[in-house]
């Protein structure tokens, strides 16, 4: 389930809140009950990593492919080499 950010409009309090992409918005803020809340919009905390993605099979041979970092490790031995694991870290 994703993150979503609130601001309240009449007291200014900051928060997060996990919910469903099919939960109604939030609209009661926490610090002074006043139904002010806005919901923010902010940057996604992911990044697609392995084969399959543009970044990885389109680049054309002159770009850096970030999906080389993961490959020095692989090679070491390591099964995982998807950087999930602690092993990887």
């Amino acid at each position: 389930m994703p993150f979503y950010e609130y601001r309240c409009g009449s007291c200014g309090h900051e928060f997060e809140v996990m919910q469903k992409m099919s939960d109604a918005p939030l609209t009661d803020c926490p610090g002074c009950e006043k139904r002010e809340l806005v919901k923010l919009i902010s940057a996604a905390g992911f990044r697609l990593k392995g084969g399959g993605w543009y970044e990885t099979d389109f680049k054309g041979s002159s770009k850096k492919n970030v999906a080389d970092s993961g490959d020095a490790k692989a090679s070491s031995g390591h099964s995982c080499g998807t950087g999930a694991c602690s092993a990887c870290g």
